[in-house]
């Protein structure tokens, strides 16, 4: 399961937080790198949430020429109310 943005903004406000609260060195620097990991990741995320609302628009529009298509063809049938059944 992918990470949304929102999650990796909470987790990379955690780590700056733990960074800057800490007076151990070493776990300032751990916890610098994983925020920065954590804001790649989130980056990355919003790309990938950007791309499902897109995806999901086009199928809607597709959907919906289709739709179009189908009645233009049952308008142009010389027996419109024969041979669509399936409508």
């Amino acid at each position: 399961m992918l990470p949304s943005s929102e999650m990796c903004r909470v987790q990379e406000a955690y780590q700056r937080d733990r960074a800057a609260c800490t007076e151990f060195e070493n776990v300032r620097v751990i916890a610098e790198k994983a925020a920065n990991a954590w804001r790649q990741e989130g980056l990355l995320a919003e790309d990938r949430e950007a791309r499902r609302i897109k995806v999901r628009a086009n199928a809607k529009v597709i959907a919906l020429r289709r739709q179009q298509t189908k009645e233009a063809d049952r308008l142009l049938s010389e027996n419109p109310d024969r041979g669509f059944a399936d409508l």
